[in-house]
């Protein structure tokens, strides 16, 4: 015979059976899950083509503490300079082989493997601007197409992603004030990418160095000109300090990127979350460092007029219609590659709608600048 309490006594050891199991299969689960590592840390030794100090090492920082942080620090980076590991054109290498976990440069710095990866930066211009090229990166021909060359062509051991719509180049730093094509002729130049081929067409004798060599050769003589991204690099290089005239504006290298790239076996080992954080922290990044670039850029340009005596100067119109002509010659000469051309079609198809919408809707602000700041732009 039981009595109502024997039955209480027995319901509470049926529930507490019931419930352990039914913890114990809950868990079983969550270990059995594929792809989740809640309490294991993943370091990744990445290096980038910037020097310590320079401002492209801050927007490599900038993408390696925003992934960390969205992964709950489940995801670190071990962030090394230039020359830590390798040199600066040899990051892609290494993250080939696997000497590198991730590399932070720009494609131009391995063009030489094939001509199309400056299409993915310093490529001709469409009439589209850094932003919107990026934009066609991103989407889904960019995408392919770049996966393409890396992953197909190339059999690249490598996934990349890119960020940051650099500001356009300038032409760059010279003894004397560029007032035409002439004034170029026979200069003994800096660039690298596909701009090489621009600045060789218009009489440049060029030379290709990574951002940390490029002052110790002007001091030597094995260049005299020179042009490496934006005024806050330029100026911690001391660039200031050996040329008085800085050129801005120029076709030669009008859209670049970051190329944020990771050994494809490392990046495929990583939990799917960590994956998309790395993928998709790359467009907070770009943000990041676009904010980052405009306010120091703007405020380093005064400082180099008022505070180091350099003469800023747009170039003359004349000089870029030279480097268009120049980069008519350039494609006709690479298009003969099907993949190379594959990509500039797709590229000039992108630059004729989407510069179409973009010139016609966008509003003239060099009028509203001339309202409020009169007399502040000296045209060229």
């Amino acid at each position: 015979m039981t009595t109502k309490n024997d039955d209480k006594q027995v319901s509470r050891r049926k529930f507490l059976k019931t419930g352990a199991v039914a913890a114990g299969v809950a868990a079983t689960g969550t270990v059995a899950m594929p792809n989740v590592s809640r309490a294991e840390t993943v370091t990744l030794k990445m290096q980038s083509s910037w020097g310590a100090s320079d401002i492209f090492q801050e927007m490599a920082k900038q993408y390696t503490d925003r992934c960390e942080k969205m992964s709950g620090g489940r995801l670190k980076f071990d962030l090394l300079p230039a020359g830590a590991v390798v040199k600066a054109f040899e990051v892609q290498n290494a993250c080939h082989t696997g000497v590198l976990d991730a590399g932070h440069q720009v494609s131009a710095y391995w063009y030489g493997k094939h001509k199309a990866a400056s299409l993915f930066g310093t490529g001709p211009v469409f009439g589209c601007d850094a932003t919107q090229t990026l934009a066609w990166i991103q989407s889904e021909d960019g995408r392919k197409l770049y996966k393409e060359l890396t992953q197909d062509i190339l059999k690249l051991d490598i996934v990349g992603f890119f960020a940051m719509p650099m500001p356009t180049q300038p032409l760059g730093w010279f003894k004397k004030e560029i007032k035409s094509v002439d004034d170029m002729q026979g200069l003994k130049y800096r660039t690298v990418g596909l701009a090489t081929e621009i600045m060789q067409g218009m009489g440049l004798k060029v030379t290709q160095l990574p951002g940390g060599e490029i002052i110790p050769a002007l001091e030597r003589g094995v260049i005299e000109a020179f042009e490496f991204n934006n005024p806050t690099s330029d100026r911690q290089f001391g660039a200031q300090n050996v040329s008085k005239h800085y050129m801005l504006g120029s076709y030669h290298q009008a859209a670049e990127f970051f190329e944020i790239i990771f050994n494809k076996r490392k990046f495929e080992s990583l939990p799917a979350e960590l994956q998309a954080i790395c993928e998709y922290t790359a467009e907070a990044a770009s943000t990041a460092n676009y904010a980052l670039a405009l306010d120091r850029y703007s405020a380093d340009l005064q400082k180099l007029m008022k505070d180091d005596g350099v003469t800023v100067t747009r170039t003359p119109t004349s000089v870029m219609q030279a480097q268009l002509k120049a980069w008519d010659t350039v494609l006709d000469k690479l298009n003969q590659d099907a993949f190379f051309k594959k990509v500039v079609d797709s590229q000039r198809a992108w630059g004729e709608r989407v510069g179409f919408y973009y010139l016609t809707n966008a509003a003239d602000y060099e009028l509203a600048y001339n309202h409020y700041f009169p007399g502040k732009l000296k045209k060229a």
